[in-house]
């Protein structure tokens, strides 16, 4: 009995290719208005961008580095320290992801706070995106 007789029950499977991976990251949205909604690639990167944007530096214990500085600048004029300022922020905030690069960082003034518009690239995918931000002193963060 040298030899075993195998036979196959679906003559194509050896000719199926696995499944290409659809999506690189996967996660879950945290906000109470979309309880267990899933999330993927860029939307799930602009979520944890945007996390990190609605905390403020300082305020997150055993990691003071962590957050943004947005919140303490919102009071004021938009000068070109000020602006230098959040540039080096936004740019500090998204190089901390690894997933994604910032090519592209505008900043505009409103009467009640700041426009952030982020050009946001995956860095293992060909996906690009715009993270338009609205920092509002009454409203605080508005999405768009």
């Amino acid at each position: 009995m040298p030899f075993k007789t195998i036979e196959l029950t679906n003559a194509n499977a050896i000719n199926e290719q696995p499944a290409k991976l659809r999506h690189f990251y996967k996660g879950f949205s945290s906000l109470s208005a979309n309880p267990g909604s899933r999330l993927y690639d860029m939307d799930l990167v602009k979520q944890d961008i945007i996390n990190h944007f609605n905390t403020k530096k300082g305020s997150r214990v055993m990691n003071p580095n962590f957050g943004s500085i947005v919140w303490d600048l919102l009071m004021e004029p938009l000068t070109e320290q000020t602006r230098d300022a959040l540039k080096d922020d936004i740019t500090t905030i998204c190089t901390a992801d690894p997933r994604v690069s910032a090519s592209q960082i505008d900043i505009t003034e409103y009467p009640m706070g700041f426009i952030l518009e982020i050009t946001l690239s995956l860095v293992n995918d060909d996906q690009s995106s715009v993270l338009k931000l609205t920092f509002d002193q009454k409203l605080g963060i508005v999405t768009q």
